[in-house]
């Protein structure tokens, strides 16, 4: 579930760095969320857990801009510090989506994904004019860095599998973009996603981009929030009213690189705890 709260601002952000190149992060992105499927959450060392709690408090605030930008346009800073303080707070609070419903509305996302990257590709684009650049290996890093956090499967049950289904449906969808919008104006919009239905005449569906851009957010928002008491205990409320204003004042792209960088913190103390593991046995 998180694939689908990043990708709603996080293709433009990488987009507007790497243009075209934005697929090669995609893919470093994916191999290295695939090396890592089978590495071990953190110990609870001190350490472990304030980066984990801050990875998850990253992610909340990526997915309360979205909410706010996609649900909420007029209001967006407004509505993204209450995304935080409801849902996040509800999750702390150990409210839980039982794991059928969330299954299922993975399910449908994955199958609205798929609708809209057939209708995107569809549609000839209008107007496009950029073409692919040089390559721009710090743009892709950046943007393997912007997106690692939302390829990250949850749990470590056939990780491996789900790695490959998420990075496929994030090429997919990048590449729909990419094709329908081109990598200039993907990269403009902070709602770019909406640019891209009007791009692909597909107006008509905008009210179910706001209802998928609500369950896309929502559902791992609640999670996040759940693993943030774990990891913090009660300094979390601290962190989450941090995330709020946060999520109200600062702009996209530090938020993304924050998130990514504690996501690549995190995977290596998983590395290094199992490798200390395995020095014990």
């Amino acid at each position: 579930m998180r694939l689908g709260g990043g990708l709603l601002v996080a293709l433009a952000a990488a987009a507007a760095g790497a243009g075209w190149w934005l697929l090669g992060g995609l893919v470093l992105a994916a191999i290295a969320a695939g090396v890592t499927a089978g590495v071990p959450e953190p110990g609870d060392a001190l350490v472990g857990r304030v980066v984990v709690a801050l990875a998850r408090l990253a992610e909340v605030t990526v997915y309360a801009i979205a909410f706010g930008a996609y649900v909420f346009p007029a209001h967006r800073e407004l509505a993204a510090a209450a995304f935080v303080v409801v849902v996040a707070g509800a999750g702390f609070a150990g409210l839980k989506i039982p794991t059928m419903v969330v299954r299922i509305t993975g399910a449908l996302l994955l199958v609205a994904g798929l609708v809209l990257v057939a209708v995107c590709v569809a549609v000839p684009p209008v107007g496009l004019s950029d073409g692919l650049r040089p390559p721009d290996f710090a743009g892709v890093l950046v943007a393997a860095v912007l997106t690692l956090p939302f390829l990250r499967p949850a749990g470590r049950e056939n990780a491996g599998l789900r790695v490959l289904l998420l990075a496929a449906v994030a090429l997919l969808a990048a590449f729909a973009a990419l094709y329908q919008l081109g990598a200039v104006r993907l990269g403009l919009s902070l709602t770019s996603l909406r640019d891209l239905l009007d791009a692909a005449d597909a107006a008509a569906l905008q009210p179910l981009l706001t209802v998928l851009a609500v369950v896309a957010t929502v559902v791992p928002a609640l999670a996040a929030g759940t693993e943030i008491r774990t990891r913090a205990g009660v300094p979390g409320l601290a962190g989450l009213a941090v995330a709020a204003v946060a999520a109200s004042f600062l702009p996209l792209l530090p938020v993304l690189v924050f998130a990514g960088l504690a996501t690549v913190i995190e995977l290596l103390l998983g590395v290094r705890a199992r490798r200390y593991s395995g020095t014990r046995e």
